[in-house]
């Protein structure tokens, strides 16, 4: 068995759920088969919901707006198959005033990343991840503050 390298920093993330017309949009790398919601790594001197508004604007060319704080997940994974990777992502309900519909493709400026609506009530077949995330989205947006732990990493020897 391959061991696992250990890298000591933790990213902190902020994404958003934009629903409209009970669609969630996602975001993509048009690589992967998986899924996940829009946002990006916090930088410095830049809140949680500043960071989500920069990264839709880089990402989709557009202005947002972040609001109310929805949960927050503590993940541990083993990313491209040999390096233990921590983040810590906040996730806010994002409102993007120029996706007027879920029906035409969102915009993406960067040639790499892709944007699709998704019904809610069918998370499973858009692959989005963490998992833990997509199981209790539904019951963010209906009783925000709740927060989850995943990933098996964290039982992996550094």
């Amino acid at each position: 068995m391959e061991e696992t390298n250990c890298n000591p920093h933790i990213e902190t993330i902020a994404r958003g759920v934009c629903v409209v017309d009970g669609k969630l949009l996602l975001c993509y790398n048009r690589k992967s088969p998986l899924s996940y919601l829009p946002g990006g790594h916090i930088e410095w001197r830049e809140t949680a919901r500043q960071a989500l508004e920069r990264e839709i604007r880089e990402e989709m060319g557009l202005d947002s707006k972040a609001g109310e704080f929805l949960g927050g997940c503590e993940q541990a994974f083993v990313q491209n198959g040999k390096e233990l990777h921590t983040e810590i992502t906040l996730y806010f309900r994002l409102e993007v005033p120029d996706l007027v519909d879920s029906v035409s493709e969102p915009p993406a400026v960067e040639p790499w990343i892709g944007f699709k609506w998704q019904p809610l009530d069918d998370l499973p077949a858009a692959r989005v991840v963490p998992e833990a995330v997509a199981g209790t989205l539904t019951e963010w947006l209906r009783h925000p503050g709740g927060f989850v732990t995943t990933g098996d990493a964290w039982l992996e020897n550094p």
